[in-house]
């Protein structure tokens, strides 16, 4: 060992006399190691931080990488979500803290399946590059379903999505991203965010509106503000990294890119079908679906003889399916993970816009099918046009009203078929504007249509019985009158919001007291001149029950004839 240490000493302090390159030796080795050194934490950082180190090297994160490597964030490394982009000295302190993960792995104090806690906040992370004051435009989204019937039948669902965002000072602010760019908070009861019972939205002017759920059973005065969590990507965007699809969409997926065959009769069916079996064992779930290829065998024997390479590239991408959605192991599977995105298989939106958050006023945070999106126009076989529909001028004051479809789910009158094909009205089969199987035909169990508490408001804001519309005589001739003429048309036209059951904005139109005395901003009506009567200047704009041509005319022949009532 002492001459050990005397080699050392010498290596670095060579005796007098020695050579140049002798001498310089040391200083060399010293700047190679340096240099090595310096490389290799680099390399060791850069490794650490890739998405195939958090992948694979850790035995619980198989079920996120694999969902990581289909995502939209496939090219974003975890560390600039999980640990956010910043200067080096800040992400070696915030990944410094996360040394607690090494130590619950090593020990094993961990359990499955594994939930996250702790995220970096949504501003210091996605909205590095999803920058929220940008307004985003309307999105067309084509939503494709097949039937399980033989054929596999293809149905498309067509919705604008209303993205929207911006801020408010540049004339935008509106749509879905309305959320992330105005201060919403809320208070969630669980961990991963699914009952929410109180939210507070404060405005610009720093107004506070506070919405409790009914049937909650929530004090709003036992508080703690400091639990308050503020509204940002995440809290909707949950799971756009590491989603695991439910198995119907899952193959619905694979079908219409044509990754399974749509001419395997009921393959939709089966595979949904063996998907959402419960197995013992993985393999029982991988054999199931090998099964497949008898089935087929034995069942469409022609079928199978002319198209059998068809039946096992199916068999293969369902194997695929399943060893990336289902793992034992951590306990993972489909069902494992919300995701708050829509809300339909998951409370998502609803969690919140479900019909039964209101204020101490009774104002519910507004639950409309065409609030986020256009209303679901459904396309099946054969049908080679959709029409969505798109609302671009004033809405009926009823629409106005905050409990707006959970009025509608008991009431609706003939003022729909103003503005909607109203036939079948409930049905599923299409046929019209009210007989939609995207709206219908759906249980919407995460909605709050039967909260305690709710069917009371609602009750007491129900217009009063309208009386059945006086039939509409033939035209008398002569100069029209009110009694003969426009009395009729009024009722029939314009009652419904302008009657005894609804007097929006204060305005009976179906008396000619009410018609002549106008509406709460003054007379709509003035004897001899129609141009300067605010009904027909009303009419001959945007208006949602407009009145024909034909009847526009006569109302305007009414009113520069006197507008009088006999």
């Amino acid at each position: 060992m002492k001459r050990l240490f005397t080699r050392i000493r010498n290596f670095f302090y060579p005796p007098q006399g020695s050579p140049r390159w002798r001498v310089a030796l040391p200083y060399a080795v010293l700047g190679a190691l340096t240099i090595g050194l310096i490389t290799g934490s680099v390399w060791g950082w850069e490794y650490t931080n890739s998405p195939l180190f958090c992948g694979t090297t850790c035995h619980t994160m198989p079920p996120e990488y694999s969902a990581y490597l289909v995502s939209p964030h496939a090219r974003v490394d975890c560390v600039d979500c999980h640990i956010g982009r910043d200067v080096i000295s800040v992400k070696v302190t915030r990944k410094a803290g996360d040394v607690r993960h090494i130590v619950s792995l090593a020990f094993h104090t961990y359990h499955y399946p594994i939930f996250v806690k702790e995220l970096r906040p949504a501003r210091d992370s996605c909205e590095r590059c999803h920058y929220p004051a940008k307004f985003s435009d309307d999105k067309l989204i084509e939503i494709k379903h097949y039937g399980d019937d033989a054929d596999n039948s293809p149905t498309s669902i067509f919705l604008a999505m209303k993205t929207g965002g911006g801020t408010k000072r540049q004339g935008l602010g509106y749509g879905i991203h309305w959320h992330v760019e105005n201060v919403v908070e809320f208070y969630a009861t669980d961990v991963l965010e699914q009952s929410i019972p109180y939210i507070r939205v404060t405005d610009a002017e720093g107004r506070v509106t506070e919405y409790t759920d009914l049937s909650a059973n929530f004090d709003r005065a036992l508080l703690d503000k400091g639990k308050l969590v503020r509204m940002d990507c995440i809290t909707c965007h949950n799971r756009i990294t590491h989603n695991i699809p439910l198995p119907d969409r899952a193959v619905d997926s694979a079908l219409s890119r044509g990754l399974i065959s749509t001419e395997i009769p009921i393959i939709r069916q089966k595979a949904v079908e063996i998907l959402q079996g419960q197995y013992p064992l993985p393999g029982d779930a991988l054999a199931a679906i090998d099964d497949l290829d008898s089935f087929y065998a034995r069942k469409y024997p022609d079928f199978y003889a002319a198209n059998s390479d068809q039946v096992k590239q199916a068999i293969g991408v369902l194997n695929a399916i399943y060893t990336t959605s289902v793992f034992p192991h951590q306990k993972v599977d489909w069902n494992t993970h919300p995701n708050n995105l829509g809300h339909k298989d998951w409370p998502g939106c609803f969690r919140c816009h479900d019909g039964k958050h209101v204020t101490s006023a009774g104002q519910a945070i507004r639950l409309e099918c065409n609030l986020c999106h256009t209303i679901p126009d459904v396309a099946t076989t054969g049908q080679f046009l959709t029409r969505i529909e798109i609302n671009r001028g004033p809405e009926p004051q009823s629409h106005l009203n905050t409990h707006w479809i959970a009025r509608h789910r008991t009431f609706f009158d003939q003022s729909c078929s103003s503005c909607h094909n109203t036939a079948n009205p409930g049905g599923t089969d299409n046929s019209s504007f009210c007989s939609n199987s995207a709206c219908h035909g759906t249980t919407w169990k995460f909605v709050g249509f039967d909260a305690p508490g709710l069917a009371q408001i609602i009750a007491e804001q129900l217009p009063a019985p309208t009386p059945a519309p006086t039939p509409v005589p033939a035209p008398v001739a002569g100069p029209p009158t009110y009694t003969a003429n426009i009395q009729p048309l009024f009722q029939d036209k314009c009652s419904m919001c302008h009657g005894p059951g609804s007097l929006v904005a204060g305005m009976d139109l179906t008396t000619y007291e009410g018609a002549m005395k106008g509406s709460q901003n003054g007379p709509v009506i003035k004897p001899g001149d129609s141009a300067n009567s605010k009904l027909i200047q009303v009419q001959s704009g945007e208006h949602f029950a407009k009145l024909s041509s034909d009847e526009l005319a006569l109302v305007k022949q009414w009113i520069d004839g006197g507008a009088v009532e006999k």
